[in-house]
């Protein structure tokens, strides 16, 4: 049986939405026009997830992507049910396309900045790191690591991007659609900083081998040699050794990432652009995120840097420990060493990400990411008209108990009131 729309509006207290005068005289239209705002933005928009099917569970899991225990993405023509397997298949391969390319591009920046924060005397600038580079390995020397950071960032990205989503999801679930609606900055801080706790895990070995094939010269050419030298030298925890100082870089710089462009992304669509994100065209709309990754770029850069450094120092020298590099660099050195080069590279690759990710999320028939508070999952059929209608008729019950006590409060005030002018009228 079908919940009606009184029973929906009765799960939040009639009070809250009246367009009555309340007991102490004000008008409570505005609130009344803020609850149908909240409800309107926590509805999911038929385009996006048309409604599942009788056999379908909550999540929305649908046929598309589900052969014989496999989950595949559909081609783009079909349609993707948001919050399915096939949905997280998407996000997945988004992820890796997204860190993996755009990290890969900037392995010459990544060299240079490596080598400035390991030794600065020699690689004093950019410019004079490029000719430093240039000098003494050539062209080639500038691509050097670049199959580690391809096959760590990719990893990387599809930990990061599949399992926030799914984060996402999830911890707005667990909150319920009003406080999903109101924390969601929370939510996706909470839902960054899982998938990167995960992320890291997957990206920590290649990290090691590719900071050591860049800083040392002579020690690797690359990833086939540069493995089993480092496995040799520090054993297979050695891989590990920075994993702690990359969750102290990677985690804040994830948290920023996200919760800024989403943020972001919102705010450009309500302020910035006159047309709704649903009636703009896919071109604008992923400008619109390449834009808001740029600028969650430059704050996720200076938010991560100490640690960047920390994790460039660590990996560089065998046996050195985060008290040596404090020692060795300062605490201002940690945090301005290198930072403006990292400011140009991490916004332009973030943005860049951003960009590559929701172009890949349009190209499957999925919508662009930001622009509206996360989606909790529906009630549960069969069990939501009972328990929604006792829900509401408890919060109705507690709305007139909350008016009779104003209309007692105000009565016994008006009350107390004569008997005082009384009172004083005999005195």
């Amino acid at each position: 049986m079908a919940i009606s729309d009184n029973c929906r509006q009765s799960l939040i207290p009639s009070f809250l939405y009246s367009t009555t005068t309340s007991p102490f005289g004000f008008d409570t239209s505005s609130i009344n026009a803020n609850h149908h705002h909240h409800h309107h933005v926590l509805r999911r928009s038929p385009s996006v997830s048309p409604s599942p099917s009788p056999s379908t569970n909550y999540l929305g899991v649908g046929d598309a992507g589900i052969t014989s225990g496999r989950i595949l993405i559909p081609a783009p023509k079909e349609k993707i049910e948001m919050h399915s397997p096939a949905f997280y298949g998407a996000c997945t391969m988004g992820g890796i396309l997204s860190c993996g390319l755009t990290h890969t591009a900037v392995t010459p920046l990544d060299l240079v900045k490596c080598n400035m924060q390991i030794d600065p005397v020699k690689y004093k600038s950019i410019s004079s790191g490029f000719g430093i580079l240039l000098k003494e390995q050539g062209i080639k020397g500038l691509s050097k690591g670049w199959v580690p950071t391809l096959l760590g960032y990719s990893a990387q990205g599809a930990c990061k991007f599949g399992f926030y989503e799914f984060f996402k999801k999830y911890y707005s679930d667990l909150a319920g659609p009003e406080y999903a609606s109101k924390y969601k900055t929370l939510i996706f801080l909470a839902g960054s900083a899982s998938a990167e706790v995960i992320a890291d895990v997957a990206l920590c070995p290649m990290e090691a081998v590719k900071v050591r094939v860049q800083t040392q010269p002579g020690f690797a050419r690359g990833l086939s040699d540069g493995l089993p030298k480092f496995l040799k030298a520090e054993g297979f925890g050695g891989l590990f050794k920075g994993l702690v100082p990359l969750w102290g870089r990677q985690i804040p710089y994830t948290m920023m990432k996200f919760a800024s462009f989403e943020t972001i992304v919102e705010l450009l669509y309500k302020h910035a652009i006159p047309t709704p994100k649903d009636k703009c065209s896919k071109s604008l709309q992923l400008a619109v995120s390449f834009a808001g990754g740029y600028i969650a770029g430059v704050f996720c850069a200076v938010v991560s840097h100490p640690a960047d450094n920390l994790v460039s120092f660590l990996n560089n020298a065998r046996g050195a420990t985060v008290g040596d590099a404090v020692k060795k660099m300062g605490l201002l050195g940690l945090c301005t060493r290198g930072l403006p080069l990292r400011i140009v590279m991490i916004g332009t690759l973030t943005g860049a990400q951003w960009g590559i990710y929701d172009a890949f999320k349009v190209f499957v028939g999925l919508p662009t990411t930001g622009g509206g508070a996360p989606t909790p999952a529906p009630a549960k059929a069969g069990k939501s008209t009972h328990s929604s209608c006792n829900q509401s008729m408890i919060e109705t019950f507690v709305s007139k108990k909350h008016r009779f006590g104003l209309s007692l409060m105000q009565n016994s005030s008006q009350r107390l009131y004569t008997l005082g002018f009384l009172y004083t009228k005999e005195a």
